[in-house]
């Protein structure tokens, strides 16, 4: 039985204070729009916080979202981001990665996004292994429309389009993810911060399709409508029934209200990339010539990483 959280004191406000990741923001468009409670914001900064490790800036990196709370990421940061349609998230950033090898791809988009309308395209750039990371936050509905039943909602769980509890089979994404070919696949919730950061970490600088899961509560929509408190009070569901086992099959990984959460680093493996394979199919075999976008792919900087080491930096 989870216990409502109780509301905490107010604090003193802090004059001419910046966030230490504000080179990575777009101070104009703050605040955000997200709800209070929501784990997005802590997603966010651990991919900012991920980026500083890696000691990479705007000149390496361009970001991808798709539609959703999850896909206002792209308008937030201060870098080559781009704030696309409706589940073509993972569209835009193929021609990203294959034009422009030479930067780090990344999505950031919701569940219903990727995997709902978009998820055609996911498990076709995993399969090809696009080089390119995808974070999901996924927090089981569709939050900025309304609270609608999503791919990743469980099953008896309530929503404005399952008020008696839904009862379509939800999505396994570690699983979904692996099965269709991602080289590193991991997944945490908001309240592993630090884990969840190192996560992406590693996800950035392994070649190929990786995929991160950060599970998140939406207090507004999903914990409202299944009376599971403040965001707050889900962080303590994930503290009391989160369990890290790296290595597990992600075919365990299934989400089921009042189970363990299991979390953890469960697939890292190496394979050839979409543009390595077309290399040695094409180029190499047919004897053309190396566009000159390919002869730049190897130089992202990366601070204690290489881009084609597969080893994340400390």
């Amino acid at each position: 039985m989870l216990t409502k959280a109780k509301p905490a004191p107010a604090g003193e406000v802090l004059e001419n204070v910046s966030h230490p990741m504000e080179r990575f923001l777009r101070a104009d468009r703050l605040p955000h729009i997200w709800c209070s409670g929501c784990g997005l914001g802590t997603v966010l900064s651990c991919f900012t916080y991920a980026l500083d490790d890696l000691g990479l800036t705007d000149a390496d990196v361009g970001v991808v979202s798709g539609i959703g709370c999850t896909g206002r990421a792209a308008g937030y940061l201060n870098l080559d981001s781009y704030h696309t349609t409706h589940g073509r998230a993972i569209p835009f950033a193929t021609g990203l990665a294959v034009a422009r090898p030479d930067k780090k791809v990344v999505v950031i988009s919701g569940d219903g996004d990727l995997f709902a309308i978009g998820g055609n395209h996911f498990i076709h750039a995993a399969r090809r292994n696009v080089d390119m990371t995808v974070i999901c936050v996924n927090n089981f509905n569709y939050g900025m429309t309304g609270g609608q039943v999503g791919p990743t909602t469980p099953i008896g769980s309530r929503a404005t389009t399952a008020p008696y509890g839904n009862y379509e089979n939800p999505f396994n994404l570690p699983y979904l993810a692996a099965s269709s070919g991602a080289v590193y696949v991991a997944r945490w919730t908001s309240l592993h911060a630090r884990r969840l950061k190192e996560a992406m970490i590693e996800a950035i600088t392994m070649p190929g399709f990786t995929f991160v899961e950060a599970v998140c509560p939406c207090p507004t929509n999903y914990g409202r409508r299944n009376r599971l408190g403040e965001g707050l009070d889900e962080l303590k569901y994930y503290a009391e029934k989160s369990v890290i086992k790296h290595g597990a099959d992600p075919a365990d990984a299934d989400l089921l209200p009042g189970n363990d959460v299991l979390v953890g680093r469960f697939i890292q493996k190496e394979r050839p990339t979409f543009l390595q394979a077309y290399e040695h199919q094409i180029l190499d075999k047919q004897h053309f010539v190396k566009p000159q976008a390919m002869q730049n792919q190897n130089h992202v900087r990366l601070s204690g990483a290489t881009a084609t080491d597969g080893k994340a930096a400390s």
